[in-house]
């Protein structure tokens, strides 16, 4: 043994051994800068702990702190024509497709799914903004209608989170067909009574605007989340002039009457029960699974037997 076996080689060991650190380990808030842990900002569901800034999360996700224990059932969509205009732009339409798949890890821009929520069953179905920026295709169409007939067979409400940016340009009138289709699904839950429920996420803008997302019993959106079918810039570039400081965010159509709520993220869920649940005519949801309360003591003195004995009527 010498210093070359007990000092350099441990060296050049530990050396060529270290792990390099993990680029996802840290994320930046667009809106302040803070720098969080990743696996801080997935517990409080992709919201800044520094400054609220409600950021992209995916349909997966959502469902996993939506639905109870994070337990959901897929439902099965039917898969349109791919390209069926042989649309083309820098790109050709199933290369989109395939990169949009590839990064987001989804089939496509809308996951529908069925389970309970707050011990409530439900169907939801929620848009992906990572995905094409989870404009509004055929296959979106298809997902509300399934979701819509799935509702109906199950005699369930449906919840739906929009969060798009509009029709989706390579599938042209074909996707703006859709704004009549889902209408017509929409329509579906009116006439079974069921309630539908549309939480707004940033961004719903288009189409999607002008169709199932404003056609909900309630409508719930995220903090500051743009809700408009034009946007801003386009708007003020048509009529020359300044808008007003937070136009068309969610917090300005709450005061302007076009949504009935502003819910933060975190506390969405139980702002559901208790909505879903009022809808339906059912009392509160228990808020977790307690142990029956203990017998008050007048109840128990009741049940004794020396309390039964007393209550009989005494023989003449």
């Amino acid at each position: 043994m010498n210093w070359i076996t007990n000092y350099v080689r441990p060296r050049i060991n530990s050396i060529f051994s270290r792990r390099e650190m993990p680029e996802n380990l840290w994320s930046k808030c667009d809106e302040c800068g803070t720098m969080l842990f990743h696996r801080e900002l997935s517990e409080n569901l992709f919201v800044c702990s520094g400054c609220g800034h409600h950021m992209a999360i995916s349909p997966r996700d959502r469902f996993k702190a939506l639905f109870d224990g994070g337990i959901f059932t897929e439902v099965k969509v039917k898969a349109p024509k791919p390209d069926p205009l042989h649309f083309r732009d820098q790109k050709k339409y199933p290369d989109r497709m395939k990169a949009a798949q590839k990064s987001s890890g989804e089939a496509e821009a809308m996951l529908v799914a069925t389970g309970e929520m707050g011990r409530t069953p439900i169907v939801a179905a929620a848009q992906d903004f990572s995905f094409m920026a989870g404009s509004m295709g055929m296959y979106v169409g298809n997902a509300i209608i399934a979701a819509a007939e799935e509702a109906v067979r199950l005699k369930r409400p449906l919840i739906l989170f929009s969060a798009a940016g509009g029709a989706r340009m390579q599938e042209g009138i074909l996707s703006l067909m859709q704004m009549p289709r889902t209408t017509v699904a929409v329509q579906m839950l009116k006439e079974a009574g069921l309630p539908y429920i549309v939480v707004l996420t940033h961004p719903t803008t288009g189409g999607v605007t002008a169709s199932y997302a404003m056609l909900g019993d309630v409508h719930i959106a995220e903090p500051n989340a743009l809700i408009c079918f034009a946007g801003p810039r386009v708007i003020e570039q048509t009529i020359r002039e300044k808008l007003p400081d937070g136009f068309q965010r969610a917090e300005y159509l709450l005061d302007h009457g076009m949504l009935d709520r502003v819910t933060p993220r975190p506390q969405m869920r139980d702002e559901l029960i208790t909505i879903t649940r009022m809808l339906l005519g059912l009392p509160p949801a228990v808020k977790a699974d307690l142990p029956a309360p203990e017998t008050p003591d007048a109840v128990k003195n009741a049940e004794t037997p020396e309390a039964k004995a007393a209550e009989k009527p005494k023989k003449k």
